[in-house]
């Protein structure tokens, strides 16, 4: 839509207040509404930011960043084909933001600008990268200053009539609020969870993929808010139950519009191309964490043997390792023939998480570099041998583990402009600092529905 159609539809609508939202580097989505009157002016010049605001971690606390004193502003610019009106709030829209300079250019630390750079990198090697996120997620009640999952006493069977019976008219409430916001809904399901449940959405070009993110997560919320439900997207909100992902399916496409993954020619159909960019992401996968599985919460669930993978091993439809090949759908190879990347969690900046996985795939075939042997079984099963042949290292197991890799991955930082990632790396040790210092009930309420 372009301005006057945005102003149109908000009218229509009965729009009074216009989100205008971004995502800071803790994962955490943050928003300053405006008056509908005010949005014609405010689509072309923004509104206004402090500095400052990016130094924030989610716990609140403002971390001493240089550059980002609360001294000048910057501009939350919007996107003009991100514009939502929102089905579960009366009243209300949204759109999605860059954090722009007064130049109108990235100010140095504006992760969907990351994002755009990243893609523009791939599109320099005639790839288009396509995506989508898989999120997992709890369902609960606050009860005596206790977050109780929303089950049956005895927990309902996963993949069960049961579990979609108590959740049925929620669950239809939420995919129509995604629909409702051009987000296509593929497939909704109780999870294995007290309360857990799974909505996966039809994938698209990466910068809508991250998009779609911020908007997926708003709408399953906002939904369950009117239900008086918390939905939690915390990567493991529960430490005896199974952890929540937001797994990243992506695929790579040539400009003729064919899959530049799927070689029916080549070794169960991976081409030479799909193999460097697992090669890629594999290689930096310990730094790469610190970005896609970033919170003190989410070391909880990358465990082995817990379907969320703990070392940089691949395969092909392999639960267990951080890279699964997926298996194609019948009479719909080339389409649907995608990769998997688990170790990716809703606590992340979907942007950087993104961007992130982009330039390590990409470092992988500027290179020309080949993965270690696919794993064939659970890693946690493999000899040392078989472990070595499958190039398979272990993932950190602590926040601060994860930003000491970021920290010596030049590929990495020098992909993120130096404020972005001085930003990054600062208000993360803040956080693994924090955590680090407090208890488990601290974690858990902290992280529980910050995302």
């Amino acid at each position: 839509m372009d301005h006057r159609e945005i102003i149109a539809a908000a009218h229509q609508a009965g729009v009074r207040l216009v989100r205008f939202e971004y995502c800071d580097v803790s994962g955490v989505a943050r928003t300053k509404a405006i008056h509908v009157d005010q949005l014609e002016h405010k689509l072309v010049e923004g509104v206004s930011l402090t500095r400052a605001q990016m130094s924030i971690n989610m716990l609140e606390q403002v971390i001493d960043i240089e550059g980002m004193e609360p001294v000048g502003e910057i501009r939350l610019v919007p996107d003009p084909t991100t514009f939502s009106v929102l089905p579960w709030v009366p009243g209300s829209a949204s759109i999605l933001c860059d954090q722009l300079d007064h130049d109108r250019t990235d100010w140095g630390a504006c992760p969907r600008s990351y994002l755009k750079a990243m893609i523009e990198r791939a599109a320099g090697h005639g790839i288009t990268v396509m995506a989508s996120f898989e999120n997992e997620y709890y369902l609960a009640r606050e009860a005596d200053g206790a977050y109780v999952p929303f089950d049956f006493t005895d927990h309902a069977p996963v993949y069960s009539p049961i579990g979609h019976d108590l959740n049925a008219e929620l669950m239809v409430e939420m995919v129509d609020a995604l629909s409702a916001q051009g987000i296509i809904p593929e497939q909704a399901i109780n999870e294995y969870g007290a309360g857990q449940q799974e909505i996966s959405i039809r994938y698209t070009d990466a910068l809508g993929a991250a998009d779609n993110q911020m908007k997926f997560r708003d709408a399953v919320r906002g939904v369950a808010l009117r239900h008086g439900l918390l939905a939690s997207f915390a990567p493991k909100p529960y430490p005896d139950q199974i952890g929540s992902g937001a797994h990243i399916h992506f695929s790579l496409w040539g400009p003729d519009g064919r899959s530049v993954l799927y070689d029916p020619s080549a070794e169960r159909s991976l081409s030479d191309v799909g193999r460097s960019f697992i090669a890629g992401v594999a290689e930096h996968l310990p730094a790469l964490v610190a970005l896609t599985a970033p919170s003190y919460n989410s070391y909880r669930r990358l465990q082995p043997s817990a379907w969320a993978s703990s070392t940089t091993a691949w395969g092909f439809d392999n639960k267990e390792v951080a890279l699964r090949v997926v298996s194609p759908f019948y009479r719909r190879e080339e389409a649907s023939y995608n990769i998997e990347f688990k170790p990716s969690d809703a606590s992340a900046n979907p942007y950087l998480a993104l961007g992130a996985l982009i330039a390590s795939g990409i470092d992988g075939v500027e290179r020309g570099l080949q993965p270690g042997e696919p794993a064939e079984h659970d890693p946690a099963r493999l000899t040392p041998e078989e472990l070595e042949r499958c190039r398979a290292r272990p993932l950190p197991n602590t926040m601060h583990g994860a930003l000491d890799e970021l920290e010596k991955d030049d590929v990495l930082l020098a992909s993120m402009n130096d404020l972005l990632a001085r930003c990054y790396v600062a208000v993360r040790r803040s956080e693994a600092d924090a955590f680090g210092a407090e208890d488990l009930d601290f974690e858990i309420r902290n992280h529980f529905y910050r995302f």
